[in-house]
């Protein structure tokens, strides 16, 4: 009996479990059908209507392409996603690559101008002894190079036919003058000889002068009354003595240069300047030197003079800085580097770190950090650098944190994503689409997110395909106007074209940050409206 009715109970029990099952599982099914219908296409918007071959061409209404096929809806949620560029990498990877970050902000940039250059003897202080008479040297007083002289010192003894020749029609002329003087009552002749020995005289003594005869010699010539064999020859300046050919009992031609004298009091100083840097200097300009022979000194001038020309094999130009040297510890000759210091601009301007930069060849990115991980490519346009800062002319604003260290790793993660973004598109049209390989490659080129922008062409390069455009704002991409470089991914299209056209573009994304245009043309054509269907 007992067995009856514990069979009973547990047939009972099974009943409920599977009544209780049956409901339950008619619930979930209710459920999941509610879920399902209510997410179906069918009550979703539809936003657009995009090309089925993966063309950048979408259109408000339904409509076929030309090759008959329908136009796919694409329906909220679905769009492309604008975060795809965003690079997220984990806190730990983060401090395994070293990621150090700065912020944007105002500075006031000062451009420093480092150059070589070397010490040389002023030019407008240097003095050549050439004698303008025949003769030879006698006696050598200042017989050494590198000997210090003063102003008015006698360098040499020399003997010259002409100097004994012309002091002898000095003496009779004087001696005619002085005759005629005794005797100028007795006749009027007499008046007329005196005064033209007197002109001689003074002639002979011009003559004298002429030659550089000191007016030392001169005038013990005029008080001894005597001819003296050899005139002592003296410096006209002071300096020191870098060239001394001469030595005793040479004899010297008019013209023939006996000594080189430069006077150190200053010196230039001539910095080997680049000629990217030049527009940096001018005259008036200050600048800071320094010589290996004193590291403990620096030595502060000013320019003087730029050179007019150019080197062509070192591609600099000469800047002169003329620099005091009452000391003489500067020499001709000797090594030095010079800085000079620029600031193109009072006005502080948007600077980053120059390593914050990175450039493609074609655009120039920076990495914006928007925390918890994530990381923004960003195309900015450079300015002006100096002393390890860039100015940004667009693209960025201040505050805003940019990676200045390991930013090329995290580059190379954002490429790294977007090649994997692209080859899941490529195979995804690939398995779907059963048209032939021209379809499919056409599929693969136009299968990422097109933006279109209107500029004008500043300048084309046809070896590399590139074009230097200046577009005004691109709202798709949140960039402000800007000059950038494109690479063009047909080089025939650029083959119509010319700088100074307003042209309308279309540009993909073909690697992270980086954008080639796919379609150009000068505005008034109708292509691209027509291609796009009103788009």
């Amino acid at each position: 009996m007992k067995s009856i009715v514990k069979l009973i109970v547990a047939a009972a029990m099974i009943a409920a479990a599977v009544a209780a099952g049956y409901w339950w599982g008619m619930q979930s099914a209710a459920i999941t059908q509610d879920d399902s219908s209510a997410s179906s296409p069918a009550t979703k918007k539809i936003l657009y209507y995009r090309n089925p071959m993966g063309l950048p061409d979408t259109s408000p209404v339904p409509k076929k392409d030309s090759m008959g096929m329908d136009y796919l809806p694409v329906y909220e949620g679905e769009q492309p996603s604008a975060d795809d560029s965003i690079v997220k990498i984990s806190p730990e990877k983060i401090q395994k690559l070293g990621v150090r970050t700065e912020v944007a902000a105002m500075r006031e940039l000062i451009r420093t101008v480092r150059a070589v250059a070397t010490i040389q003897a002023n030019e407008q202080q240097l003095y050549s002894v050439t004698p303008k008479f025949e003769g030879w040297i006698q006696r050598l007083y200042v017989n050494s190079t590198g000997q210090p002289v003063k102003k008015g010192e006698a360098l040499m003894e020399v003997y010259s036919p002409d100097l004994v020749t012309t002091q002898h029609e000095y003496l009779i002329a004087r001696r005619g003058v002085d005759h005629g003087e005794m005797h100028h009552g007795t006749a009027g002749s007499g008046l007329e000889a005196s005064a033209s020995m007197e002109r001689l005289a003074e002639s002979a003594l011009q003559r004298l002068r002429n030659w550089d005869i000191s007016e030392i010699e001169l005038r013990r010539l005029q008080q001894e009354g005597k001819v003296n064999q050899s005139f002592t020859f003296r410096s006209k300046t002071k300096g020191v003595v870098l060239e001394k050919p001469s030595i005793e009992g040479k004899r010297f031609m008019p013209g023939e240069t006996l000594y080189q004298i430069a006077d150190l009091s200053s010196v230039w100083v001539l910095a080997s300047v680049f000629e990217q840097d030049l527009g940096l200097i001018h005259p008036g300009q200050k600048a800071t030197i320094r010589v290996d022979a004193y590291p403990d000194k620096i030595f502060n001038g000013e320019v003087a003079f730029i050179y007019p020309t150019v080197t062509p094999e070192t591609r600099t130009a000469i800047v002169r800085i003329v620099l005091p040297n009452p000391n003489g510890l500067l020499k001709p000759a000797m090594y030095a580097r010079v800085e000079f210091s620029s600031i193109p601009s009072k006005d502080k301007v948007l600077t980053v770190p120059d390593s914050a930069i990175l450039d493609t060849g074609t655009r120039r990115v920076v990495l914006v950090d928007l925390g918890a991980g994530r990381f923004e490519p960003r195309t900015v346009k450079p300015g002006m650098r100096a002393d390890g800062y860039v100015e940004v002319l667009g693209g960025l604003k201040e505050g805003e944190v940019v990676v200045v260290k390991a930013n090329f790793l995290i580059d190379a993660e954002s490429n790294f994503k977007s090649a994997l973004s692209g080859f899941g598109q490529h195979t995804q049209h690939s398995l779907t689409d059963g048209h032939n390989t021209e379809s499919s490659v056409q599929t693969q080129k136009y299968s990422r997110l097109t933006h279109r922008g209107e500029g004008t062409i500043k300048a084309i390069d046809f070896a590399h395909a590139t074009a230097t455009l200046a577009h005004g704002p691109i709202s798709s991409l949140q960039w402000p106007a800007m000059i950038m470089d494109f690479r063009v991914q047909e080089p025939a299209l650029l083959q119509s074209l010319k700088p100074g056209q307003n042209i309308i573009f279309e540009i993909i994304e073909e690697a992270a940050g980086e954008y080639v245009i796919v379609h150009i043309q000068p505005v008034g054509a109708n292509a691209i409206n027509s291609r796009h269907g009103g788009h």
